[in-house]
């Protein structure tokens, strides 16, 4: 499941990088030049635009790196990113893969224990 966790979220914070592009270059375009997002739609807060289309990736794929070592750490983090994923794109066509690969990567790296340890990480 680590393994699985680690893929998931390194993917999906590669998806995500593309989001985020995409996210923080409207953010940008549309504050400079107000014609644009006049035409196409104003950004309520652009700063949290600009935040989350960096933190969001840079938390999955650290949480997917993270994911053998420290799954507990890495789930968090992943999570964390599905989440501010959601909060500043919410869910469509280009942000399912990336919330949906990054969240079920967090919940299996949260779910994982050590296979040779008894216990969990808890």
């Amino acid at each position: 499941m680590r393994n699985a966790a680690s893929i998931l979220g390194l993917i999906g914070g590669l998806i995500g990088i593309l989001v985020g592009l995409f996210g923080y270059g409207y953010a940008e375009l549309s504050e400079r030049h107000t014609e644009v997002g006049e035409l196409f739609g104003l950004l309520e807060n652009p700063g949290f635009i600009r935040f989350a289309s960096f933190i969001a990736p840079l938390l999955a794929i650290a949480g997917g790196a993270m994911a053998k070592s420290r799954a507990l750490w890495g789930g968090v983090l992943m999570l964390i990113s599905a989440f501010c994923f959601y909060a500043a794109f919410g869910f469509n066509v280009g942000t399912m893969f990336p919330i949906g690969f990054v969240a079920l990567g967090g919940l299996l790296a949260i779910a994982a224990g050590k296979p040779d340890e008894p216990k969990a990480h808890f």
